[in-house]
């Protein structure tokens, strides 16, 4: 019975360690993510800027 009791605890160890290991994994897929679509904001910043500068321009010009 004891045993039984020994597989039963690190069974349900060994799947919280997974979990841990799962939860780290999308943590980082996350920040790489984040990282990327600051990466892409930084590059095409500026340009946005200008396109939404002229629009607002043309925009205004029309009566």
């Amino acid at each position: 019975m004891i045993q039984y009791l020994q597989i039963l605890l690190n069974s349900r160890f060994a799947k919280m360690e997974e979990r841990g290991a799962t939860a780290v994994e999308y943590g980082l897929l996350v920040a790489l993510i984040a990282a990327a679509i600051v990466a892409i904001v930084l590059t095409l910043g500026g340009t946005l800027k200008d396109v939404f500068t002229d629009v607002n321009s043309s925009i205004k010009a029309k009566p």
